[in-house]
């Protein structure tokens, strides 16, 4: 059997979805599989295949359950005692495009291919975004 490789340039789309009531964990998902193009019937693992997505309304992205008191971003400045603690609900005030940016790379592939992919997500905190000239497609929410 031999390996697929995609005819010609790739033609990206571009969509837009709204985080407004979502659940993170789902759009999450699904916006990371749009970005690895495995929604595309022209998917090749090693390529990417993926198109251009845009979230916007990211504030107003909610979690389940006692998540949102309960979450807690850490980091490590890499200094004796640098481990760095911020709560979800502290974040989503400060920067809410943050929570969705990272809940989405976390589901793409550790590798060239999957940095590659995440260039291709741009994450807005209300409704307004810069990539009207691209005429991006609403895509329904998450059920």
């Amino acid at each position: 059997m031999s390996t697929y490789f995609p005819k010609g340039e790739i033609a990206r789309k571009w969509y837009v979805v709204d985080a407004d009531g979502q659940t993170l964990g789902r759009l999450a998902s699904r916006v990371a599989r749009i970005l690895s193009g495995k929604d595309n019937p022209r998917y090749t693992p090693f390529l990417d295949t993926g198109d251009h997505v845009v979230v916007i309304n990211a504030s107003k992205i909610k979690l389940t359950g006692v998540k949102a008191q309960d979450k807690v971003y850490r980091h490590y400045t890499g200094f004796p005692g640098g481990l760095r603690e911020e709560e979800f609900i502290k974040r989503l005030a400060r920067k809410p495009e943050l929570i969705v940016e990272e809940a989405i790379k976390g589901m793409l592939p550790k590798s060239r291919l999957g940095r590659t992919m995440a260039t291709k997500l741009k994450v807005y905190r209300d409704d307004k975004h810069p990539h009207q000239a691209q005429q991006p497609v609403a895509i329904a929410p998450v059920a």
